[in-house]
């Protein structure tokens, strides 16, 4: 099936022009706001068995912008948000917004080092987290930091149900010298904040990349990126209020901050949070709550399959699957529709283009390149021109392979006190995204792969992600990562590192086997390590750096 068949506003790709959108809000405050009025009594968030609606996310967040003002909050300011997958994350964020503030999104993962550098980059003077993570990392860290006040809140707030296979072992935790989220909310609830003037080009979020080519850097999206990859998602996707969104991405991420969090405020539609992700509560949830639409990580799609739950019906209403932030392997793509009955949409973009860039058309099958394997990321989204240069900068034509530039919307003001950089990433307003591939004929896009993940043996280049793609098709093979490691006759090898599906029972020999038949001599893995758990991000991505690390 063509990309343009019963898409008319695709064909304009056709003719080498983006399909067109217009941001219909100058600030996301505006944005929820339009929501509200539509429907004040739909819901909005529900937390196992809370239920918060627009009118009440409404007041929370004014009452807590009005508790940040009264604490001498200024616009401009930084609040830090560093929290898993709860109600209060979006309180704290829209409520951020209306004091006129930038929300610092902050991986609950990071330990007193990489929240030390975060707080002290963006100069936060609010930090709002959960009891737990203050008690055991950011009661040491904030002394070092510009922070002011410090807002704390548990888990087990908005909602009574007390899962234990998602909440076992948390408790409520006394926070001495800090602020109780929940006494703020209530002794300033009813309270408006003044009000505050907030453009479509003023900083909404701060989103820290991962820092794997050095220091961690803070993304400056606008409350222009914020609406407009909002209404992309929306309008690419269909949703609508009548949807429901399941989320499954981390919010601090930047799918889970645009895909979740401002989709659903865009659209008046409920946004199910389950603080984290555990795949049999998922499927459980998915059922209870009738959820329609999700974007997150192939690794969850992964674990979903592997759950003891995983049938065809238990997943009938996500009708609408989209996954994003790593590659996403054809055998698994297939083994979920096998599963589920649902095709998972291929979706591509960074932090740095405030999620989407491309995606797979709904209800379009993604061509796979049959010279790599490669399953395409889809088409240039609305307002987006993307070009593949060489390595002098001139543009390539069709099936040539080079560095993805991105222009549009969605593209970031720049990084965070570092002019510099944001020259060097994105000067001209063109934002080079450190991601190789191509674009066929038909203007379908293909990631090969990061540029520093090539691996050269012998002179022969080589990229990990066609070998991961022939990994996965072994029956056997649950996840896969391949790096380069030291050989003294080809100077760099292929490794790979998997971990099995249950009861399976391959070893290294037969994976090298099967990759030997499927691939040219010099690219087929050397060495094979089966793990129990290949390292990842919280969002999914493995992790190759702490792969080569090992080595």
């Amino acid at each position: 099936m063509s990309v343009y068949d019963d898409k008319p506003w695709l064909a304009r790709y056709a003719a080498g022009q983006p399909a067109e959108i217009a941001v219909e809000h100058d600030n996301a405050v505006d944005m929820f706001a339009a929501s509200v009025a539509r429907d004040p009594d739909g819901e909005i968030i529900r937390y196992f068995d809370g239920r918060i609606t627009l009118r009440e996310l409404d007041e929370l967040s004014d009452a807590f912008a009005a508790g940040l003002v009264d604490a001498g909050f200024a616009a401009g300011e930084r609040v830090a948000i560093y929290a898993q997958n709860v109600p209060q994350f979006v309180i704290a964020q829209l409520g951020t917004w209306k004091a006129g503030g930038i929300a610092v999104s902050v991986n609950p993962m990071n330990r007193e080092r990489e929240l030390e550098v975060i707080l002290r980059d963006s100069g936060a003077s609010v930090l709002v987290c959960l009891q737990g993570l203050h008690r055991d990392v950011a009661d040491g860290v904030v002394a070092n930091t510009e922070v002011r006040t410090v807002i704390t809140t548990s888990e087990l707030e908005y909602q009574t149900r007390g899962d234990q296979r998602v909440f076992g072992g948390v408790e409520r935790v006394s926070c001495a010298g800090t602020v109780d989220m929940a006494e703020m909310i209530e002794r300033h609830r009813g309270s408006v904040p003044p009000q505050v003037s907030i453009g479509p080009d003023d900083v909404a979020l701060l989103t820290y990349t991962s820092g794997t080519t050095g220091p961690p850097k803070g993304a400056m999206a606008t409350h222009r990126n914020v609406v407009f990859n909002a209404q992309t998602y929306r309008d690419w996707v269909g949703i609508g209020s009548g949807d429901v969104i399941l989320g499954v991405a981390p919010l601090f991420h930047i799918t889970g901050l645009i895909g979740h969090v401002a989709l659903s405020l865009l659209v008046g539609a409920p946004l199910v949070l389950m603080y984290r992700l555990d795949p049999d509560v998922t499927l459980e949830t998915v059922r209870e709550e009738g959820a329609t639409f999700t974007v997150g990580s192939i690794t969850v799609f992964i674990a979903l399959m592997n759950s003891p739950g995983a049938e065809k019906e238990a997943l009938a209403s996500l009708t609408k699957v989209y996954s994003g932030g790593a590659p996403i392997p054809p055998s698994t793509v297939k083994a979920f529709q096998d599963t589920f009955g649902h095709y998972i949409h291929n979706i591509y973009g960074l932090t740095e283009t405030t999620s989407p860039s491309h995606g797979v058309p709904f209800g379009v099958d993604a061509p796979v390149d049959p010279a790599s394997g490669a399953l395409s990321v889809g088409v240039p989204v609305y307002n987006t021109v993307v070009r593949v240069v060489g390595e002098d900068g001139e543009e390539l034509p069709p099936g040539e392979v080079g560095e993805l530039v991105t222009s549009g919307p969605q593209v970031v003001s720049g990084y965070w006190n570092k002019p510099e950089e944001t020259v060097r990433a994105m000067g001209g307003g063109r934002f080079r995204t450190g991601d190789v591939g191509y674009m066929d004929e038909a203007g379908w896009f293909y990631i090969v792969d990061r540029k520093k993940d090539q691996i050269n043996a012998g002179g022969y280049k080589i990229w990990p992600r066609e070998v991961e793609d022939v990994l996965y098709e072994h029956d056997s093979v649950r996840e896969a990562a391949v790096v380069g490691v030291a050989d003294e006759y080809r100077g760099e090898t292929v490794k790979a590192f998997v971990s099995l599906r249950p009861g399976a029972g391959a070893d290294a020999e037969e994976l090298i086997a099967f990759c030997k038949q499927r691939m040219a001599a010099y690219k087929y893995p050397r060495q094979v390590e089966i793990l129990d758990e290949l390292p990842k991000t919280v969002t999914g991505k493995l992790l190759r750096r702490e792969l080569r690390a090992r080595e």
